[in-house]
Parts: C-alpha cells; sequence; structure tokens
C-alpha cells in the first residue's frame, strides 16, 4: 500500500486517534427520515433538508480539482481516526463484516467522488452520516481511499474524473466550514493528576532558544527554567474531566520533594512533547498565571546537617538530576482518594504526607496540607520566596524568613498536622486565614476510596481468517470510553489466572484484561490506574503489577480490595530524568532471583548527560538499589532475558548506529553510541562490543522487544527468537549462533499480516501457547491505523518454511528451515542471490550501503532431512550486512519465497559432510 506516512503533520494538523468505532456507532434518531435519491432508487439516511445549510452551497467541483499530495495525507489520517475500525484495510478486514472494502467490492452507490460525498454525508445503509467530518475533510478521505485502495487494487470501481464530469455537479461558491483542529491528547481525562516533565512558565519566562545545527547539538542554557523533571501535576478545583480540565494547579517535583509553583487559568499546559502533540525536542510549558514558584533546589534541608546543599549528580551544564540521597530523604508514592491526591515521602526519619489544594478569595490562595509522624530533631521546608504571601495554621512549627526566602521550622517529636496557605502576594492574607479552615488529619485517606473507575466495557475478539501459517486475533480494544483514553498499549503480562492480563498505556492508564482464553469471544477492560509518566513496560510478580514509567518504577496497591489502584508506590526512582524527549525507560523483565530491569533512552542527536542516558538498568528485587549494566545504548525499546541469564536489548539507527542492532548482553559493555554519557576514548568500531546482528531498516526501521517462543503450540518454531517490530507492525524470526563466544545472526520476516499499529511488547500465554501482542502508533512507526491495539497471533500447524537456524562457515552458509523442501529447486543455484555490504559508522545519522556487491554461489545442497541447505560461496568473508534471496519449492511443490538479512563476525566450522 502506497501510504504517505508523515508522523508530525498526524498530530499536528488533525490530532491523534479519534474512536472510529463511536463514529461509526452513531445511531439516527426514530424522526430520522429515510429518502430517496431524486435522480436515483438509492434510500440515503438524511434527507438534503436535514443537512447544514452549507452544504446547499458548496463548490465540489473546486474541491475535487484541489485534491493533491497533501489532501492524499490528510485524508489517510482521517480515515486511520474515523474509517478504519469499520472498514479495515486489505490485511484486515475490520470490524465491521459488512462495512465496504474499497480494495475489492463493487459499490452500492455510485463509485465517482460526488456519489462517495453523498455517502459521508447524507448515511446509506449501515454507514451512518459523518457529521463531524466538514465538506474538505470528506473529500480528502474519498482522494485517499480512490488512489490508496480502488485505483491498483480495485480498478474496475475506480471512477476516472474528467473536464466533463466536473461541469455536470451541483454548483456552489463556498468550500464549507474549515476543518477543527483535534487535539486528543488534551480531551482526555488523565485523573486528579498527571506525572510529567514540567516547565513552569510564568509571562516573563524567556522562550526556549533551542540549539541546532551539526550534531552533536550544543546544550543550551537552562539555568533560568524552572524544571519539574518529574513533576506531579495535581488538579486543586472540583470537577469532571481531570487534570486537564481543571482551573488550578500545583505540581510537586518529587526528585526534590518541593512544591514547584502554583498556577491558573484556562488551560492546563502548551501540551508540547512527543507523546502529546508529537513536539521533539521539548517539554510542556505551563499556561496561563503563574501565582509562585520556587527554584530548582531540595525542598527540605537534610536532616542530619540543616544544609539546602545539593549533593546530587551534576552535568557539564551545571544543572543536577535524580533524587535526594535516600537518607535524607525518599518519596513513596501517592494515594489517591476520591478527588484528593496524597503525596507520601520520608525526611529523614519523619514520615510525611501531603495534600495539595486550592481556596479562592479575590485571587486564588494555594495550600499544602502536611501530616507528619515520627519526626524527631529539626525539620526545615522551603516554602516560597518572600514576596509571596504565607501563613502557617497548626501546633508544632513556625515560619522563618531567610535570604529572602520564607522556611517552615519544625523542633521537637511527635505528630504535626499543618496547614499553609501560600498566595502571590501577603496582601490581605492573614486576615483571609482567620476564617481558612483548619489543617487536617491525612491519615484517614491512606485506605482507599470509593473506585474512581468502577465501570467495566465489553468488547469482542475478532477471529484472524488469512488461511495462513498464522491467524492474528484483533483482541478489540474499547476506544469509546468516557476518559477519551487513546489505549496505546506499551506493555502486557499475565496473572496467575492466565484469562486474565494487565496492560499499560503511554498516556498514564492501566487496564485489566479479562476473558483470554475461556472461549467466550468477549472481554472486559476495566481501567484501574492512570497519571502515570510514560509507561512502556509492565509485570506482574506475585500477582502485584509493577510498571515502567520515564521517573520511578511503580508497583500499584489496591487498598481495600475493589480493584482499583489506591497508592501508587515509588517501588524504585532512581531515574535520573531530564527535560530532553528521547530518554525513554523501556520494558520491564524480571530475572529468577526476582531482579527488574529496563533500558534507558540517551538523547537524541546531543551527548549525554547523565550516567543513565543510553544504559540497561538493574533494580534490586526489593526496589532499594539501582545499577547499570550496559552502557551505550540510544534508544533501546525494550529488554529480553534469555534462558542463560543474559540480556537482548535492540536498539535505533541514528547518530553512531549506522543502522539498527540488535544487542546480545552478556557483559557489561559499552555497545556503540559515543552519545551517550561518557562513553570510551576509542570511537572505532574496535572500542565497542558488536551487535549480533545489525537490521536494515528495509526490514525493520524500528525493532522493539525480542521474545523468546516457549511454547509447544508454536510447531517447529518452539525454541526460537523473535523481534516484534515498531517500525513496520510485523514479527521477525532471529536465527543466530555463537562463534569464538561472539554471538551473531540475522532476521527472516515471518509471514504475518502488517498489523495496524507498531508492536511494542509481547509475552506468550502459558495457558493456551499464543503469542499476546500490544502496540501503538506514535513517532516512528509507519503503522498509525489504530492509536492502540492488541492481538493474539496463533501459529495454524501449516508450513511456515522459516530458517530457523543459520550458520555462516568457513564453505558458505548454512541454514536449517522448518519444514521440507523439493531437492530439485534447492539443487538450481539460479534460484539463490547472495550479496554483501558494509556499513559505516559515524557521528552522522545512519549510513548508507557501501561495498555492496552479488557474491558467487558454487553449489546448493539440500540435506538428508530435507530441511538443511548449504549454500557454497568461494571467498565467504565476515561483512556487517549479508542479505540471501531464495525462490525455492517445498515438499510438496509450493512456491518458497523468503530474504534472510544477517550479519557475520566469524566463520565457524564446516559441518560433517552429512550435515
Amino acid at each position: 500500500m502506497k501510504l504517505i506516512q508523515s508522523f508530525n503533520s498526524f498530530f499536528h494538523r488533525s490530532g491523534a486517534i479519534l474512536s472510529g468505532i463511536m463514529l461509526f456507532a452513531l445511531c439516527m434518531t426514530a424522526g430520522c427520515q429515510s429518502n430517496k435519491n431524486p435522480d436515483s432508487d438509492i434510500t440515503f439516511t438524511l434527507s438534503n433538508e436535514q443537512l447544514p445549510d452549507y452544504e446547499t452551497n458548496i463548490d465540489h467541483a473546486g474541491l475535487i480539482e484541489e485534491l493533491d499530495e497533501d489532501a492524499f495525507e490528510r485524508g489517510m489520517e482521517i480515515y486511520t481516526s474515523v474509517c478504519y475500525n469499520c472498514h479495515g484495510n486489505p490485511e484486515h478486514d475490520g470490524s465491521l463484516p459488512t462495512a465496504h472494502k474499497f480494495w475489492r467490492d463493487e459499490f452500492k452507490v455510485k463509485n465517482d467522488p460526488f456519489s462517495m460525498y453523498q455517502v459521508l454525508t447524507r448515511g446509506y445503509g449501515t454507514m451512518p452520516p459523518q457529521l463531524q467530518l466538514v465538506p474538505l475533510e470528506k473529500y480528502d478521505v474519498i482522494h485517499f481511499i480512490r488512489e490508496n485502495f480502488i485505483r491498483e487494487e480495485n480498478p474496475d470501481q475506480y471512477f476516472a474524473v474528467n473536464d466533463d464530469y466536473l461541469e455536470k455537479l451541483p454548483q456552489g461558491e463556498s468550500e464549507g466550514p474549515e476543518p477543527v483542529e483535534k487535539r486528543p491528547w488534551a480531551e482526555m481525562d488523565y485523573g486528579d493528576f498527571l506525572i510529567n516533565t514540567y516547565e513552569l512558565a510564568g509571562k516573563n519566562t524567556p522562550l526556549r532558544n533551542m540549539s541546532d545545527g551539526e550534531a552533536p547539538l550544543k546544550d543550551e542554557d537552562f539555568s533560568y527554567a524552572n524544571f519539574a523533571y518529574k513533576g506531579i501535576a495535581v488538579r486543586l478545583d472540583e470537577g469532571k474531566g481531570g487534570v486537564s480540565a481543571g482551573k488550578s494547579w500545583m505540581i510537586f517535583d518529587h526528585d526534590l520533594l518541593r512544591v514547584a509553583g502554583g498556577w491558573s487559568g484556562e488551560g492546563f499546559i502548551d501540551w508540547d512533547g512527543i507523546l502529546f502533540n508529537g513536539r521533539h525536542n521539548i517539554s510542556p510549558r505551563t499556561i496561563g498565571d503563574l501565582h509562585f514558584s520556587n527554584p530548582v533546589a531540595p525542598g527540605w534541608a537534610d536532616p542530619a546537617t540543616g544544609s539546602f546543599d545539593d549533593p546530587r549528580f551534576t552535568a557539564r551544564d551545571g544543572r543536577k538530576f535524580g533524587p535526594l540521597p535516600h537518607n535524607w530523604a525518599r518519596f513513596k508514592g501517592i494515594y489517591h482518594h476520591e478527588q484528593k491526591v496524597i503525596i507520601s515521602y520520608h525526611v529523614g526519619e519523619a514520615d510525611i504526607l501531603e495534600l495539595l489544594d486550592v481556596e479562592y478569595n479575590s485571587r486564588p490562595v494555594y495550600t499544602r496540607n502536611l501530616h507528619i509522624t515520627n519526626a524527631s530533631g529539626k525539620l526545615k521546608m522551603h516554602v516560597a520566596s518572600n514576596h509571596a504571601g504565607v501563613v502557617l495554621k497548626g501546633e508544632g512549627a513556625r515560619l522563618i524568613k531567610e535570604k529572602g526566602q520564607t522556611f517552615l521550622l519544625i523542633s521537637g517529636t511527635g505528630e504535626r498536622i499543618l496547614k499553609l496557605l501560600i498566595a502571590e502576594s501577603p496582601d490581605g492574607l492573614e486576615e483571609y486565614s482567620q476564617n481558612s479552615a483548619k489543617p487536617i488529619p491525612l491519615i484517614q485517606y491512606t485506605s482507599g476510596g470509593l473506585p474512581h473507575y468502577p465501570e467495566v466495557l465489553t468488547t469482542s475478539i475478532n477471529p484472524g481468517k488469512t488461511g495462513g501459517p498464522f491467524e492474528v486475533d484483533f483482541l478489540t480494544s474499547p476506544t469509546t470510553n468516557k476518559w477519551n483514553s487513546r489505549l496505546r498499549m506499551s506493555g502486557i503480562d499475565f496473572f496467575a489466572d492466565k484469562n486474565k492480563a494487565v496492560v499499560c498505556c503511554t498516556e498514564g492508564d492501566v487496564w485489566i484484561i479479562e476473558g483470554l482464553t475461556d472461549g467466550k469471544g468477549e472481554l472486559s477492560w476495566r481501567r484501574i490506574a492512570s497519571g502515570l509518566f510514560q509507561p512502556l513496560g509492565v509485570k506482574v510478580v506475585d500477582e502485584r503489577i509493577y510498571v515502567t514509567c520515564r521517573d520511578q518504577l511503580v508497583r500499584l496497591n489496591d487498598l481495600n480490595g475493589d480493584g482499583e489502584t489506591d497508592f501508587y508506590e515509588s517501588f524504585n526512582n532512581d531515574h535520573q530524568v531530564t527535560d530532553h524527549f528521547h530518554e525513554f525507560a523501556m520494558g520491564l523483565q524480571t530475572d529468577k532471583e526476582g531482579n527488574f530491569y529496563y533500558a534507558k533512552g540517551a538523547r537524541h542527536a546531543r551527548e549525554g548527560l547523565v550516567p543513565q542516558h543510553g544504559t540497561l538498568i538493574k533494580v534490586s528485587k526489593d526496589g532499594s538499589t539501582s545499577e547499570i549494566m550496559a552502557t551505550g545504548l540510544r534508544a533501546s525499546n525494550g529488554v529480553c532475558i534469555n534462558p542463560d541469564g543474559s540480556f537482548i536489548v535492540t536498539d535505533q539507527e541514528g547518530h553512531w548506529n549506522p543502522m539498527n542492532r540488535i544487542n546480545w548482553i552478556d557483559q557489561k559493555g559499552f555497545y556503540g553510541n559515543m552519545f551517550a554519557h561518557n562513553p570510551p576514548k576509542d570511537s572505532s568500531d574496535q572500542g565497542m562490543v558488536q551487535p549480533l546482528a545489525w537490521v536494515d531498516a528495509e526490514l525493520d526501521r524500528s525493532p522493539s522487544e525480542l521474545v523468546w517462543v516457549n511454547s509447544d503450540e508454536w510447531g517447529p518454531l518452539n525454541g526460537s527468537l523473535l523481534d516484534l517490530s515498531y517500525g513496520y507492525g510485523t514479527v521477525l524470526l532471529v536465527p543466530h549462533e555463537s562463534v569464538n563466544a561472539q554471538m551473531q545472526g540475522g532476521v527472516f520476516q515471518l509471514p504475518i499480516p502488517a498489523f495496524q499499529t507498531g508492536v511494542m511488547r509481547g509475552r506468550f500465554n502459558p495457558a493456551d501457547g499464543q503469542l499476546y501482542a500490544c502496540g501503538m502508533s506514535a513517532w516512528g512507526t509507519q503503522q498509525m491505523y489504530q492509536a492502540g491495539a492488541l492481538y493474539r497471533i496463533k501459529y495454524s500447524g501449516k508450513p511456515v518454511h522459516a530458517p530457523v537456524e543459520l550458520n555462516a562457515i568457513q564453505s558458505g552458509i548454512r541454514i536449517r528451515f522448518s519444514d521440507k523442501l523439493d531437492r530439485k529447486s534447492v539443487g538450481e543455484v539460479s534460484n539463490f542471490a547472495v550479496k554483501t555490504w558494509d556499513l559505516k559508522r559515524s557521528r552522522e545519522y545512519g549510513s548508507d550501503h557501501y561495498n555492496e556487491m552479488p557474491l558467487t554461489i558454487s553449489s546448493v545442497k539440500l540435506a538428508a532431512d530435507e530441511q538443511t541447505i548449504l549454500i557454497s560461496i568461494p571467498g565467504i568473508k565476515p561483512v556487517w550486512q549479508m542479505e540471501i534471496a531464495y525462490s525455492i519449492k517445498d515438499k510438496n511443490g509450493k512456491e518458497v519465497k523468503g530474504v534472510i538479512q544477517n550479519t557475520i563476525h566469524n566463520l565457524g566450522e564446516d559441518p560433517s559432510p552429512n550435515m
């Protein structure tokens, strides 16, 4: 399919993916009349009288004449958003079997653009009128359908537009209303808090001056900026819609245990960010009126010394990153009780619960309710600068002013229940505080409350019917939901009851799914958590859910047994988070001892600022410590633990990565990205650990997480290694070997139709032995038919003809296939072609092919097992990349075509004569 993919235009112009199910589920009211088109016997749902007035004056000919490549792109976005769920595409039939299949069906209404416009506008049969689309959008999607699906796939149904046709169209002078920008990231209900990196910005905050030029880009001077790198943005005013629908907010920075500031206004943030509106190289700013803000410094003094001196890691640009030392202070988590967000942390031996809130006089008055237990000695907290107004209510503490700042000082032992009132200025605050409510004990909110998300949503399982060696069931997700969650799924795991799974989504919500294996064909979905910071991995350990977020490893706790998260426990928050968009925390696995592992991205086109940039990280079983296991990574989307305890992480093409790579990590080493933090002085290829394979973008433009096949249900592929492609939404086999203690191998795309999304994570379900994979659409994937999706991939038992073993040997290449082959066709050298090329690793982004050349094949032989072939290649040598193409037949005479790409580091010994 000739899709013109444009992620940035997709998110900037039309927003992210709307709910096609919702739009196609629109019902016509009983009063709607069915009316025949006066020019035919077609009965539309709406009459002309029921249409908007502007429809009578549309310049149809002008709109059709203006259709171009930009219209194609816009139409693709609309089809993806509105049409795909029901209509599908040539690879996936969609959720509504009766929906028109443009690539094969004959039109029931006429097939010219204006007739298609009438169906979109007025509705026909089960197709409801698309009332949300303006004329320009309708013709854009018609253009995409005609040019992408009909022209080549169904040419008999393609109508050729000419001048005579245009002249006969209804006359008009208008193009109708302008399209309304869709901003799904701003319309989602994230819950009462949302963790992210935020910059608190006031009216006088300078515009960002972002560096550009050749990589590595220079570090900007952000010494002025008030970044809350691990900012918990809390909605303070009451109302529905969550944090994005609020009017007043505060941010608590859980690295420094400080309140970064408070603001109010129409609109929450500017939504600039890669997983919001798609913008790169930027983090969102607050908008509205910033009433007070605090410097990027510890919120509490070191209880042992009374000092606020910041001891954290100092980057070369002078900024400090990461959490405070554990013996000083530590963030413990968030209690979510009804609309109250209670932040839990400790300072020294003191346990502190904090509730952020707002009261209104003639202006917002921000409050901090503190419930302190186990206090001993002196505690000192920074509250605000002296130009702000601050009042304290409660006993056992006092306010002091030093060096232009206001501090809270707590002495002695025992419980303290306090309340701070903070306003933009002190004018009238003392008088107002007299009638302000007393501080409240917060322990009452730490046992769980009424559920926020009691709804259970039901969807169907749509079985795959490809007829090939693999069937893909589409496990429909509830894209129509009251929270406008896009369900861009980024992690999946199973409970002890394998009928039940958990998925996390990049927007910060977590869902429980039931009905996977009970055979009823129906799934139930329940949202159990929200507000997390870009979750990209999930793991169930002893029936407890752990989620990898950009800021921390979170353990979800249901305190009252109602099935919903009441306490978001910070299991480990050693993460070093900067403002850079590219440093995702990706994947989550555990080893046999119970330790956790995830990968941390490096900065894009910039040198690393913190030691964790571009690393594989281990977190201890109890969450108390973390350590770096490998360095020099760029963007490792996920972690795979091998049976022997080693790891595999993929990496993405980019600066110092000439191509995508699959890394087999069995040692603490450097894996090639000189822009990662503190690289070795040796930038040569010999200065890094070599990958198992370089993966050309032709086969996978963006590999995600690898997964081992550990299922008898997958027949000859059991024990094999799979690469899940985020870039193309495909599944690849990774045959590999070890020669001279160096792993090497290649990739082969399995005959599985491309998914609607990029694929992020996969797990085999022990209950049915099948692969469950989840995916999402965002930057870096070509598969953007759905925002997110869940799939079940089943081996049907039919021959797959996959290369399950690949060996580079002194005399050539040995390949063992999963199924038996035809001896005659294998023996014909002309049925094979082998070529090689080199790559150039440098600070440039990616690499061209160098020294590309075909290799001479002297003979091809099929072994006695009728599955193993030996391609004899005189003079074969180690090489960056090799491509082996073949067109042969199987034992039954069926055509078998394929392409293997592989990397050769060393040549092994030739096999015995019988192979």
